[in-house]
């Protein structure tokens, strides 16, 4: 079986991909139930070979996923902006500046 040294650290790991918590609210309110469903999982008897891989395959995939994001916003930087923001940024990267647009105002002239 593992020894609690090993246990520990991949408890830690596993906390450490978890989103952060809130820095407002107080200590036990921040526990989310992943959270508390972890400690759970590693606070009672030693666990089985089987429960230890599984918890060690989630941490690379969590760690892989967050990875994964990481890329996805490095190479798509346009992917969360809105069309007139991409517009403008497509315009700039060839060397042109969008003209301003005109607001017709509310007065008849």
């Amino acid at each position: 079986m593992s020894n609690p040294a090993q246990l520990r650290s991949l408890y830690r790991s596993l906390l450490r991909e978890l989103p952060p918590k809130p820095l407002s609210s107080s200590y036990s309110q921040a526990r989310s139930p992943l959270h508390q469903r972890l400690r759970q999982s590693f606070s009672g008897d030693a666990p089985h070979e089987h429960a230890v891989a599984q918890a060690d395959q989630l941490l690379q995939y969590l760690k892989a996923q967050r990875q994964y994001t990481a890329l996805l916003e490095r190479y798509n930087p346009g992917m969360n902006m809105d069309d007139e923001e991409r517009v403008r940024l497509t315009a700039r990267r060839v060397g042109m500046d969008l003209p301003v647009e005109y607001e017709k105002s509310g007065g008849n002239s």
